[in-house]
């Protein structure tokens, strides 16, 4: 598990309509239990049932947090290869925390592509600006706005630019 010190809290933390949204929490699980298995090993079955007993579970989407944690398991080595090639070291070299927050997106990025993008990025920035490092979240949306332009081309081609002068 995520330390004490960086752990989530123990019940939502208040947003600005007064809670985070069920998948915003299920991701928070998901990347306590993917630090856990980067860090001790295990499996998906047995961290799943452990991060169940988290008092916050029962307001998070218990089947989306259980996707991305089986998925970002089982799938670890297609994603680590991904995210390789976007790096400016090897991954091992990465904070297990940001490393866990890549591995989310990433798997997010492949097999949720119902799930803008941009949604998945931001998403990925709020969770390296709670537990990662001091600017983890930047190096988190380099690598996922290249991975992106990647997986996502067509999406981010559609997509209209902000902040954008027309004159």
């Amino acid at each position: 598990m995520i330390p004490t010190d960086t752990a989530p809290p123990s019940k939502p933390a208040q947003g600005h309509k007064g809670y985070k949204n069920r998948r915003r929490l299920s991701r928070e699980l998901a990347l306590q239990g993917i630090y856990q298995w980067r860090l001790a090993g295990g499996n998906a079955q047995e961290i799943d049932l452990q991060l169940q007993q988290v008092n916050f579970y029962s307001k998070a989407d218990g089947s989306y947090f259980s996707d991305l944690l089986q998925g970002v398991l089982e799938h670890s080595r297609d994603l680590e290869a991904q995210i390789q090639a976007y790096l400016d070291r090897q991954l091992a070299e990465l904070s297990p925390v940001e490393c866990s927050i890549l591995l989310i997106g990433t798997y997010e990025m492949v097999h949720h592509p119902e799930i803008p993008c941009r949604a998945i990025i931001n998403e990925a920035i709020e969770l390296a600006k709670s537990y990662g490092g001091t600017d983890g979240h930047k190096y988190v949306n380099g690598v996922l706005d290249k991975l992106a332009a990647q997986l996502r081309a067509v999406e981010l081609q559609s997509s209209p630019v902000r902040n954008k002068d027309p004159h």
